[in-house]
């Protein structure tokens, strides 16, 4: 990798640092390293008034440390109150948004036990949630979830006004590209693309039909400025390429 090459796990930090864009004053929960690199990203440029947390009790910056408590009470406010932004994984996801983290199998006898719904139901109902999936397969793209753990678009649309006054899902990151629910019926639609990926890739990494546009286009480019952080303060041992090799 030269100084100027990015690196698919670059464009993956771009796309998910920008979920947390314009969120203003709201807590970041991003799940898993990417994320994690995209959220502090995020802070350190475009979105200084991010919140970051040491997923306990502080409040903390980007390099880790304490700037502050963060009491349970407030915590929950945040919650329950779409004053924060969470970052899950997702075992399975379909075309509405809805995730599965439980179990793959018929929920009687499952073939595989997973993590179990955790926080997924109050998290998509409460504030909003995006995701992201470092391997897009159709095993993890399908039809139909086994399991709804996190409510997708069409079943918060059917439980009414109440589930909806929170519920939103900002975007989907994977390896191949990023994608959203900008669709008259809220179903995924391929948003962008990352450098070196073209549409028929995606669609046959998807087990449902995606909308796609005309034209696609491409993850932004990083700025040196994003590039130095990334690589020199962020993630120095280059761990994010392990997650998404090149």
């Amino acid at each position: 990798m030269t100084a100027t090459t990015v690196t698919r796990a670059e464009y993956c930090v771009i796309a998910c640092a920008e979920a947390w864009r314009d969120n203003g004053e709201v807590l970041a929960s991003p799940m898993g390293l990417i994320p994690s690199i995209g959220a502090k990203l995020a802070r350190r440029t475009f979105s200084p008034d991010l919140l970051l947390t040491d997923g306990e009790a502080m409040l903390v910056r980007d390099d880790g440390t304490v700037e502050g408590w963060l009491p349970y009470r407030r915590h929950l406010t945040m919650v329950t109150g779409g004053r924060r932004h969470v970052m899950m994984g997702a075992s399975q996801i379909d075309r509405y948004g809805n995730q599965n983290i439980s179990c793959i199998g018929d929920w009687a006898r499952p073939a595989r036990q997973l993590l179990g719904v955790r926080g997924a139901p109050v998290n998509t109902l409460n504030n909003p949630v995006s995701y992201w999936i470092p391997r897009h397969s159709p095993r993890v793209f399908v039809e139909r979830v086994d399991m709804v753990s996190g409510v997708g678009h069409d079943r918060a649309a059917a439980a009414g006004p109440s589930a909806l006054r929170f519920h939103r899902i900002p975007r989907v990151v994977t390896n191949l590209g990023l994608f959203d629910f900008a669709t008259p019926d809220r179903s995924m639609r391929l948003a962008a693309l990352h450098p070196g990926v073209d549409v028929a890739e995606v669609e046959a990494a998807t087990g449902f039909a995606l909308a796609v546009p005309e034209e696609v286009p491409y993850t932004r480019e990083p700025t040196a400025a994003e590039l130095r952080l990334i690589r020199e303060e962020l993630d120095p041992r280059g761990a994010r390429e392990r997650e998404v090799p090149a």
